[in-house]
């Protein structure tokens, strides 16, 4: 896949122009968007990012087409489980429905800054040194487990960074609209607003070591690569909003991700053997026996993981959500016939009931 300097200067340019045009369209004047506008915009952008891969696919070949899809897959729903742990920081913060856009808006900036950082960093090691694979590929299964195993109810707004921070800054006790910065008594203090764009930004660089070697897993192109991240990240505000009830559903979404990051992981391995250069392993020789994943299958893959967790998870709680009706209905029976049995007085007025 030859990307020419020019086609990486338009792609960036478009990118930027994209987030210029969502600040000042709806993010300079705060609001809360309605459901309308949020589902409109959301399936703008996927559908966005499902023609541009189709784009690749009819020029540069299906191969890379793929290699984007299951890019764009994977990015998409580490960003979701982003989006579950900006609800939490938003939740923290207390921060007002109508200032939330602005916060996500300057997250998401933030996120395709270092994740373009790593990314270049990524590019260089993997076209250096061969071995950077099995760097990869055990980071990823030891990401897998901490995604399976940790505890994702932690508020991140009460963390050691963020204690650390409100230790060394100044920091009022309430909003001054969507401001960053206060004057008060001649003194300079941050608002509870830079504590959650600085609580983002930091999730957004741990959330990047998740990513960008999961995507490197999938394809070796830094072009889909990049391309797969900004489109994953488009559109992001207005899903937070049309999905903000249902991230707290999808309750087996860290085990999908897990599977997924786990998958890549022994993917990448197995690669890394393939093209072995390591001299205390195998004398330096790769091993052709190891088997490579074809993209065909990490496309399915993770489409179906995805799919599964996400099914699993409404049907977990579906059942959850009926289960105290029914409990509270059996409850009232036992109470009617308790009621009714010889002996027992039922109470008018304020008077308790009695046997």
């Amino acid at each position: 896949m030859h990307i020419t300097p020019l086609i990486w200067v338009i792609t960036i340019a478009v990118t930027i122009a994209f987030f210029v045009y969502e600040f000042f369209a709806h993010v300079r004047k705060p609001h809360e968007p309605t459901i309308g506008e949020s589902a409109r915009w959301s399936a703008f952008y996927i559908g966005l990012a499902l023609l541009f891969g189709v784009g690749i696919g009819v020029v540069s070949g299906w191969t890379f087409g793929g290699e984007y899809f299951a890019g764009y897959l994977t990015e998409k729903a580490l960003s979701i489980d982003n989006l579950f742990v900006f609800l939490i920081v938003m939740t923290g913060f207390a921060v007002s429905k109508a200032y939330q856009q602005k916060v996500l808006m300057i997250g998401i900036v933030i996120a395709l800054i270092l994740r373009g950082a790593f990314i270049a960093v990524g590019a260089t090691l993997i076209e250096n040194f061969s071995w950077i694979f099995y760097v990869f590929g055990a980071l990823l299964l030891f990401l897998a487990y901490r995604q399976a195993f940790s505890d994702h109810d932690n508020d991140p707004s009460q963390g050691r960074f963020m204690r650390f921070v409100r230790r060394h800054l100044p920091v009022t006790d309430e909003y001054h609209e969507d401001r960053l910065t206060v004057r008060k008594n001649g003194r300079r203090f941050v608002t509870p607003m830079l504590l959650t764009i600085v609580a983002i930004g930091f999730i957004d660089l741990v959330f990047a070591v998740d990513s960008i070697p999961a995507i490197y897993g999938l394809t070796e192109q830094a072009y889909i690569v990049f391309t797969a991240n900004a489109f994953a990240l488009m559109g992001l505000r207005q899903l937070y909003f049309l999905i903000g009830g249902l991230l707290e559903r999808l309750v087996y979404l860290a085990q999908g991700l897990a599977v997924i990051l786990a998958f890549i992981g022994v993917k990448l391995v197995l690669h890394a053997m393939h093209v072995n250069e390591l001299p205390f392993i195998n004398g330096g020789e790769p091993m052709l026996w190891a088997p490579e994943i074809p993209i065909w299958f990490s496309l399915v893959f993770i489409g179906a993981t995805i799919t599964v967790a996400a099914v699993a998870s409404l049907i977990k709680t579906r059942n959850d959500d009926r289960r105290p009706s029914v409990d509270s209905g059996s409850s009232d029976d036992e109470s009617t016939a308790a009621d009714a049995a010889p002996g027992n007085t039922i109470s008018t007025g304020n008077k308790k009931e009695r046997s």
